[in-house]
């Protein structure tokens, strides 16, 4: 058990009722897996107040409650912690019950629309490869050290965090690379983490249906560079034309890496193949396996990071050149009959045109395009008609199926991705609402050299339609279709 006051140590306290003077056994924030002795923490969401389920939490036996306003009616012998924010006084206790263990690793944060997951995940492997213990929490998975433990929010909630983060500082974890979620910031998850780098990728049209403004997106983003110590880096990628907006009130130690612009850290692109490209990054050349001008930017980020961290140019360089392409990023497959099939999680307008524009690049001039493409369902509207605008424009072919459709209809769906196309583009597209149906259906129509693009859903294995949650691996469906065609 844990002494109550040592775990309120730095939370903005506006009143105490009762004693903290007590041990507790466990922090919980859902009221349902409260347990005796346990300290409950009512957070204010989007859909749920947890002040409502207050009474149901000391019924369970919760020793005390924290809280942003006191219930009306206060029960005798318990503590009563008022806060401001009580996400802020979450994951300020979490740190504290875990005993702060970002700072007993070096922890690296990766924010922006796209590339997060290909940055932490390479540089994890980067760091294996260097012979270091390594941690990593990414939307794929939590992997401390060589164990892996699967996750569904790309940035967890702050206990979640702080348990794995504890269970690595026990495992002898040296360095720990970590996603960075808009969302995970505002909910205030990762306050209370000490960080000793963070790494900016980019920022595109995403998550308005949450921040409602693109200039609230940013701002939120921006944050964890604001909130990083002096010794720590701030690492930016100034070809974004927000690049430098994430380093103007930090305090951490300021580069930049770039493609286009004068930076610190600059790659260029000398070749580019369906099996990989050559870069030049600061006068050296490397070989990667990883395609496509927005891998380039993420392989001179890892390289980038790596020089920071004190790993050696020379070795970094040869161990980027062993790195793997992550599940669900351009992801391919080619089969006897030269179809090739690429699985990728492009579920943004731009990360959707950067794909295409990448498959573009590969074309000999010949071959078709068809484009598997749907929009995930309670989630931004505004960008399905775009990304349906990008899909019909850049491919031969398009077929708009269901992504994850979740609580609203995939047809009211499609029809909206469908606005998006213009009138020349019309005879290209096919709506198949059923997403395997419309993954067979590309396959059936694919010529040798044709390439089929699937994209939006990547690394999930799942589809999600009303709550539930199917099998369901887009890799492993193309796969199989195109081994059928071929017997």
């Amino acid at each position: 058990m844990k002494s109550l006051k040592d775990i309120l140590y730095g939370v903005g306290l506006t009143g105490v009722t009762g004693s903290t003077a007590v041990l507790v056994n466990e922090i919980c924030f859902d009221s349902r897996k409260v347990g005796m002795d346990d300290v409950f923490v009512a957070l204010r969401g989007t859909l749920v107040d947890g002040h409502e389920y207050i009474a149901q939490a000391i019924s369970q036996g919760a020793k005390a409650i924290v809280c942003e306003t006191l219930p009306e009616t206060l029960v005798n012998e318990l503590t009563y912690i008022e806060v401001r924010n009580g996400h802020t006084a979450l994951a300020v206790m979490a740190a504290n019950f875990y005993d702060n263990p970002s700072k007993n690793l070096k922890l690296v944060g990766v924010t922006g629309t796209n590339g997060k997951t290909t940055i932490s995940s390479l540089l994890y492997q980067l760091f294996k490869k260097a012979g270091y213990t390594v941690g990593l929490i990414s939307t794929i998975k939590i992997m401390v050290d060589d164990v892996a433990h699967s996750t569904q929010h790309t940035t967890p909630d702050a206990l979640t965090i702080n348990r794995y983060l504890s269970l690595m500082v026990d495992a002898g974890v040296a360095f720990c690379f970590m996603e960075v979620s808009s969302h995970g910031i505002h909910q205030k998850r990762t306050k209370g983490l000490v960080f000793e780098g963070a790494i900016f990728t980019n920022l595109s049209h995403d998550h308005l249906d949450y921040h409602k403004t693109f200039a609230a997106y940013r701002d939120t983003k921006k944050i964890l560079f604001d909130e990083l110590p002096k010794k720590a880096f701030a690492l930016t990628n100034i070809d974004d034309k927000n690049g430098m907006v994430m380093l103007q009130n930090t305090q951490a130690k300021k580069y930049t890496y770039a493609l286009k612009s004068y930076a610190d850290y600059r790659s260029q692109i000398l070749e580019n193949q369906l099996d990989g490209q050559l870069l030049k990054i600061n006068e050296q050349e490397l070989w990667s396996k990883l395609i496509g001008h927005f891998n380039a930017y993420n392989m001179l980020a890892i390289y980038a990071t790596a020089d920071l961290l004190g790993l050696e140019k020379l070795e970094t360089l040869r161990f980027m050149s062993e790195l793997d392409n992550v599940d669900g990023r351009f992801q391919y497959y080619m089969s006897e009959e030269r179809i090739t099939a690429i699985v990728d999680y492009a579920h943004t307008p731009d990360a959707l045109k950067n794909v295409l524009e990448t498959i573009g690049t590969l074309r000999t001039g010949n071959e078709s395009v068809i484009t598997v493409v749907g929009c995930g369902g309670d989630r931004d509207r505004s960008k399905r008609p775009v990304m349906g605008h990008i899909a019909a424009e850049m491919s031969n072919k398009v077929i708009f199926t269901s992504d994850n459709p979740r609580s609203e209809s995939p047809e009211a769906i499609i029809a909206e991705m469908e606005n998006g196309v213009e009138p020349q583009h019309h005879k290209k597209v096919l709506s198949i609402t059923d997403r395997k149906q419309a993954i067979r259906t590309a396959c059936q129509m694919a010529m040798a050299n044709d390439i089929i693009l699937v994209a939006g859903k990547g690394h999930e294995t799942y589809q999600e339609t009303n709550g539930e949650r199917i099998d369901f691996d887009d890799f492993k469906i193309v796969k199989e279709f195109l081994k059928v065609l071929e017997k």
